[in-house]
């Protein structure tokens, strides 16, 4: 079993945004459950509201299946789980896969969440240490807290590192009013 780094409850994977060093693919993704209850969905997912969740509605393993259209370099996914908020529909067991289609996928992590709070930062690195490639990625959520059946997901976030400029090693800009202009429109 694998190891998560859990940040204190509050803090936010886009401080790791501000430095420039990892960016937020999600949106590049096409996003699938394996059930829900309606008005529970992706959409609350990932609409960066931490008080909003997914909620399966069906047996275990509960899926979520994230599929790029190109093989993808991934660093870390980061999950949001509020144990005082959903008790029972907490996940206490987290399998994570990634392949490059249903048929093929490799477990990579496996994890145990005692009583989460906060955001669970979980490295997605293979064996040299590097992000991992990979067309998709399955999040299975094995087991809930006292033995819930469905479960709550609050927010993912999928990372994938930032390339060096090819033109040189400037400093990162890191400040908001920096950031606003880091990019050609």
């Amino acid at each position: 079993m694998a190891n998560a780094n859990k940040t204190p409850p509050g803090a936010d994977p886009k401080q790791l945004e501000r430095t420039g060093t990892v960016r937020e693919i999600g949106s590049q993704a096409v996003w699938s459950l394996s059930s829900c209850k309606p008005g529970f969905g992706v959409d609350q997912l990932r609409d960066d509201n931490l008080e909003t969740y997914w909620q399966s509605d069906g047996s275990q393993p509960h899926l979520v299946n994230i599929q790029f259209r190109r093989k993808t370099t991934v660093k870390m996914l980061c999950i949001y789980a509020d144990y005082k908020s959903d008790e029972s529909y907490t996940p206490s067991k987290i399998s994570v896969r990634v392949g490059n289609n249903f048929h093929n996928l490799q477990e990579v992590r496996q994890l145990e969440l005692v009583e989460p709070s906060g955001w669970i930062h979980i490295p997605l690195l293979d064996m040299l240490n590097n992000p991992i490639r990979t067309f998709m990625i399955q999040i299975a959520v094995l087991a809930n807290h006292q033995n819930g059946r469905d479960t709550h997901m609050r927010q993912i976030k999928v990372y994938t590192p930032v390339e060096e400029s090819s033109i040189g090693k400037y400093p990162r800009c890191t400040t908001v009013d920096f950031m606003m202009y880091r990019t050609i429109r």
